[in-house]
């Protein structure tokens, strides 16, 4: 069992983190936390704290998994975090959606000053209305809700965006037969 020293630092780290998409379904942030992990390393004085080995973070709709997460922590306050894996996965339930947003990389990272995540590596964004979004590096400022894709001129690096075909509104539709 760990001790309460222990599990206090840690317990409000992974709650720091939480805010990684600000569309999520307002119910999840009320649910409790679950961190899964083979190992954890808390370093409270360095503010260093790495889970090891099928990490599972889950909280409401809320799933993000790898294989080591490492939390970055100044001040008591999360300054990045970042997640590896073969891939790292996030998948969460937008607000007023019923289908969920799927994201994938081989590294995720989370800065909290700026409200960015960045997906690099295989990076991939299916989102609940089933546009898909990949490129090697991904980068979504979650406080203006833009996205910025690719890698410098010259590298080779391609956006890839596909958008499903619009299905016809009642509007549209054609009136039926007689």
């Amino acid at each position: 069992m760990f001790p309460a020293s222990f599990i206090a630092p840690c317990a409000a780290t992974v709650l720091l983190c939480m805010p990684l998409i600000v569309t999520a379904l307002d119910s999840d942030r009320d649910q409790p936390i679950h961190l899964e992990s083979d190992k954890a390393d808390l370093d409270e004085q360095k503010g260093i704290n790495i889970f090891t080995g099928n990490v599972h973070l889950r909280q409401g709709t809320m799933h993000l998994r790898g294989d080591i997460m490492t939390v970055y922590v100044v001040d008591g306050s999360i300054d990045r975090a970042e997640i590896n894996g073969s891939p790292a996965t996030f998948v969460q339930r937008p607000e007023g959606k019923d289908k969920d947003m799927h994201a994938t990389a081989s590294r995720m990272e989370y800065h909290a000053s700026d409200e960015r995540i960045i997906l690099l590596g295989e990076a991939r964004v299916r989102d609940a209305e089933g546009n898909d979004f990949r490129s090697d590096r991904i980068i979504y400022h979650v406080g203006n809700n833009t996205v910025n894709a690719g890698g410098d001129t010259g590298t080779g690096s391609r956006v890839y965006i596909t958008l499903p075909p619009k299905s016809p509104s009642q509007d549209d539709a054609e009136p039926a037969a007689p």
